[in-house]
């Protein structure tokens, strides 16, 4: 198994958590948490980070209703990530992030963002799964 290094997303209208991984451990560290408008991240923001770590691939969460079934904000998702790989080339994938914020609440330590905890959180269940 080759170790590879992901960037993972959790995706928010106004705020976008970033956390980085390793495959091979399956364990992830929290970035940062991007401003964002109306879902859009300042992409000069995103630009650094990427060229910063050098990511393999890219997993944005995918906020789904608590059924299964998608949802706005799931759409909105999912074309965030298509523009992360338009924009630099990086496959990428979504997870199922239900309750990741929720959990990431109960998790976070001072001077840690939420939005950057639930992104770990996401980016280790997309390991788990794999």
């Amino acid at each position: 198994m080759t170790d590879e290094l992901v960037m993972g997303f959790d995706f928010g209208t106004t705020r976008i958590g970033v956390a980085v991984g390793h495959s091979l451990t399956g364990t992830a560290t929290a970035l940062t948490a991007l401003g964002a408008r109306d879902g859009s991240p300042d992409w000069e923001d995103v630009a650094k980070l990427v060229t910063e770590w050098q990511p393999a691939r890219f997993v944005v969460g995918l906020p789904l209703n608590m059924d299964g079934t998608e949802s706005e904000m799931s759409a909105r998702a999912r074309k965030f990530a298509r523009r992360l790989n338009g924009r630099f080339h990086v496959p990428c994938e979504t997870m199922d992030e239900r309750l990741s914020s929720h959990e990431a609440r109960e998790l976070v330590e001072p001077n840690e963002s939420v939005d950057a905890v639930a992104a770990r959180l996401i980016l280790e269940s997309w390991f788990r799964s794999r």
